[in-house]
């Protein structure tokens, strides 16, 4: 992979996307990836962008409506999720915030 390079990963459902947020909260760096929600090409489309220096990659899935809520409340343990209104009080899940853009530069493949 060339430097500032972007490669793409498109997922078949939200579960599977929201699998790289789990994995990266458990890292040694425990570093959370943020959400981000933006309606392109008529399609609404939730991803999430890993890496840094080198290379960046974004995680992303194409849903068939805009999210309605503003968290998803994802289970660290059994990985089940829910979108929910507001940061909860379960310890045993993490609380990813979906980000609304109104534009990026990034170009998504096939879609």
């Amino acid at each position: 992979m060339s430097q500032n390079e972007i490669v793409y990963l498109k997922y078949q459902n939200l579960e599977d996307m929201l699998k790289v947020i789990i994995y990266s909260a458990q890292s040694m760096l425990g570093v959370i990836p943020m959400l981000y929600y933006i309606h392109y090409n008529s399609k609404h489309v939730l991803f999430i962008q890993t890496g840094a220096i080198g290379g960046v990659t974004i995680h992303y899935v194409v849903e068939n409506e805009k999210p309605t809520k503003k968290f998803i409340q994802l289970k660290r343990l059994s990985g089940e999720f829910t979108f929910v209104d507001s940061i909860g009080t379960d310890a045993q899940s993490l609380y990813v915030p979906i980000l609304g853009l109104e534009k990026s530069t990034l170009v998504f493949p096939t879609l």
